[in-house]
């Protein structure tokens, strides 16, 4: 039963959002009908902003406003060491370590046969591009799927024979984990990226 339709409208649009559910998508719709107007504005704004303004780097893919991103365009990042990552939001997970200060490059998918998507569908091309004299290593930081591991095979055979160092972040068990909850293929990964101390 429906209160009202354009509750419902809103409700539906805030549903295909990742990670809202049917029952979420109604909490915020009730939530925005009972804010001041003003409130609704503003957060329309910032929304018609986002889609005005953000637009991919032309050197690493990321999402930005700059062109080149503020990332790429830094004299304190290192331009010899790029780490290929599926999505921006990638991107934003690395960076909140404050670990890694070399490039970046988002390839916007993986290949994905079964989905039709192939190495043409993302940003293969680019990546090969930017791979002149002056890159050392390639760090590959793609989702552990079955896709993702097909996409690292298929990178580190196009990478390999121009002489640059590949290598991929480290599998394990997560901090705060007991053994016995961890899956099989994720105590394997652990095992064979042991280090010794």
């Amino acid at each position: 039963m429906q209160t009202s339709e354009s509750l419902e409208r809103v409700a539906d649009e805030l549903a295909k959002l990742p990670s809202i559910g049917r029952k979420t998508a109604h909490r915020i719709a009730m939530h925005l009908a009972k804010s001041p107007a003003e409130e609704v504005v503003s957060l329309s704004d910032a929304l018609l902003s986002l889609k005005d303004k953000i637009k991919l780097c032309s050197t690493c893919c990321n999402i930005t406003e700059t062109d080149p991103c503020q990332i790429c365009d830094s004299d304190r990042r290192s331009k010899t060491v790029i780490c290929i990552v599926e999505e921006p939001s990638d991107v934003f997970a690395i960076e909140k370590t404050n670990e890694f200060r070399g490039q970046y490059h988002v390839l916007h998918g993986i290949i994905s046969p079964l989905d039709g998507i192939g190495p043409e569908d993302i940003k293969i091309k680019e990546l090969l591009g930017r791979l002149s004299g002056n890159v050392d290593e390639i760090i590959l930081a793609l989702n552990p799927s079955v896709e993702g591991e097909y996409t690292i095979t298929y990178l580190t055979k196009l990478i390999k024979p121009l002489n640059i160092k590949v290598s991929r972040i480290a599998r394990g068990i997560p901090m705060g984990t007991d053994l016995e909850f961890a899956d099989e293929i994720t105590l394997a990964k652990a095992m064979e990226g042991r280090i010794t101390l």
